[in-house]
Protein backbone atom coordinates (compact mmCIF):
# COMPACT_ATOMS: atom_id res chain seq x y z
CA UNK A 1 0.00 0.00 0.00
CA UNK A 2 2.79 2.45 0.87
CA UNK A 3 4.48 1.66 -2.43
CA UNK A 4 1.29 2.56 -4.31
CA UNK A 5 1.03 5.86 -2.44
CA UNK A 6 4.69 6.64 -3.15
CA UNK A 7 4.21 5.89 -6.85
CA UNK A 8 1.08 8.06 -6.94
CA UNK A 9 2.90 10.98 -5.28
CA UNK A 10 5.84 10.61 -7.66
CA UNK A 11 3.47 10.55 -10.63
CA UNK A 12 1.70 13.69 -9.41
CA UNK A 13 5.05 15.39 -8.89
CA UNK A 14 6.18 14.47 -12.43
CA UNK A 15 2.90 15.68 -13.92
CA UNK A 16 3.25 18.99 -12.14
CA UNK A 17 6.84 19.31 -13.39
CA UNK A 18 5.57 19.18 -17.00
CA UNK A 19 3.98 22.60 -16.39
CA UNK A 20 5.32 25.89 -15.22
CA UNK A 21 4.72 26.00 -11.44
CA UNK A 22 2.04 28.70 -11.77
CA UNK A 23 0.31 26.65 -14.51
CA UNK A 24 -0.33 23.50 -12.42
CA UNK A 25 -3.63 22.98 -10.62
CA UNK A 26 -6.15 20.45 -9.35
CA UNK A 27 -9.00 20.15 -11.79
CA UNK A 28 -10.95 17.98 -14.19
CA UNK A 29 -10.98 17.36 -17.93
CA UNK A 30 -13.20 15.58 -20.40
CA UNK A 31 -11.42 12.38 -21.39
CA UNK A 32 -13.33 10.27 -23.87
CA UNK A 33 -16.89 10.09 -22.53
CA UNK A 34 -16.10 10.83 -18.86
CA UNK A 35 -14.71 13.48 -16.56
CA UNK A 36 -11.26 12.69 -15.20
CA UNK A 37 -10.04 14.71 -12.25
CA UNK A 38 -6.48 15.07 -11.05
CA UNK A 39 -3.49 17.37 -10.86
CA UNK A 40 -1.85 18.80 -13.96
CA UNK A 41 -1.55 21.75 -16.30
CA UNK A 42 -4.35 24.33 -16.41
CA UNK A 43 -4.49 23.95 -20.18
CA UNK A 44 -5.43 20.29 -19.81
CA UNK A 45 -7.42 20.28 -16.54
CA UNK A 46 -9.63 23.18 -17.58
CA UNK A 47 -12.55 22.55 -15.20
CA UNK A 48 -12.01 23.59 -11.59
CA UNK A 49 -14.65 21.19 -10.21
CA UNK A 50 -16.15 17.82 -11.12
CA UNK A 51 -19.58 19.49 -11.30
CA UNK A 52 -18.45 21.99 -13.96
CA UNK A 53 -16.83 19.17 -15.93
CA UNK A 54 -20.01 17.08 -15.77
CA UNK A 55 -22.08 20.08 -16.88
CA UNK A 56 -19.79 20.53 -19.89
CA UNK A 57 -20.00 16.80 -20.61
CA UNK A 58 -23.80 17.05 -20.69
CA UNK A 59 -23.45 19.87 -23.22
CA UNK A 60 -21.52 17.69 -25.66
CA UNK A 61 -21.76 20.32 -28.38
CA UNK A 62 -19.37 22.47 -26.35
CA UNK A 63 -16.80 19.67 -26.35
CA UNK A 64 -14.86 19.83 -29.60
CA UNK A 65 -13.73 16.20 -29.06
CA UNK A 66 -17.32 15.03 -29.54
CA UNK A 67 -16.85 15.97 -33.22
CA UNK A 68 -13.94 13.49 -33.39
CA UNK A 69 -11.27 15.80 -34.85
CA UNK A 70 -8.48 13.24 -34.33
CA UNK A 71 -8.10 10.74 -37.15
CA UNK A 72 -6.39 8.38 -34.67
CA UNK A 73 -5.30 8.56 -31.05
CA UNK A 74 -7.04 10.19 -28.11
CA UNK A 75 -8.65 13.63 -28.18
CA UNK A 76 -8.35 15.89 -25.15
CA UNK A 77 -10.22 19.18 -24.87
CA UNK A 78 -7.96 22.18 -24.21
CA UNK A 79 -8.36 25.91 -23.62
CA UNK A 80 -5.87 26.82 -26.34
CA UNK A 81 -6.87 26.98 -30.00
CA UNK A 82 -8.06 24.86 -31.76
CA UNK A 83 -9.68 23.63 -28.50
CA UNK A 84 -8.30 20.07 -28.60
CA UNK A 85 -5.09 18.09 -28.64
CA UNK A 86 -4.64 14.65 -30.20
CA UNK A 87 -2.37 12.20 -28.39
CA UNK A 88 -0.89 10.08 -31.18
CA UNK A 89 1.67 8.03 -29.24
CA UNK A 90 1.50 4.34 -30.08
CA UNK A 91 -0.67 4.78 -33.19
CA UNK A 92 2.07 4.92 -35.83
CA UNK A 93 0.95 8.41 -36.80
CA UNK A 94 1.75 12.02 -35.82
CA UNK A 95 0.51 15.53 -36.59
CA UNK A 96 -2.15 17.82 -35.14
CA UNK A 97 -4.87 15.24 -35.94
CA UNK A 98 -2.64 12.13 -36.03
CA UNK A 99 -2.97 12.23 -39.81
CA UNK A 100 0.66 11.75 -40.91
CA UNK A 101 2.18 8.27 -41.06
CA UNK A 102 5.37 7.81 -39.06
CA UNK A 103 8.46 7.37 -41.23
CA UNK A 104 9.85 3.87 -41.52
CA UNK A 105 13.44 4.99 -42.16
CA UNK A 106 15.61 7.65 -40.56
CA UNK A 107 14.98 11.13 -41.90
CA UNK A 108 17.94 12.96 -43.33
CA UNK A 109 18.59 16.13 -41.33
CA UNK A 110 15.06 16.33 -39.94
CA UNK A 111 13.83 15.78 -36.40
CA UNK A 112 12.09 12.44 -35.95
CA UNK A 113 8.57 13.04 -34.53
CA UNK A 114 8.47 12.09 -30.84
CA UNK A 115 5.05 10.41 -31.31
CA UNK A 116 6.78 7.89 -33.58
CA UNK A 117 9.43 6.81 -31.07
CA UNK A 118 8.58 3.40 -29.61
CA UNK A 119 10.22 2.56 -26.32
Amino acid sequence: MRLHIAILLLTLHCLAQACEPEQAQNGCKIYGAACTCGYGCKTEYIYRTRRSCLNALRERSSNVCSRKPCMRGICTQTVQEPGFACKCEGTGYYGQRCEKACPTAAWRGLVFPHECVVI
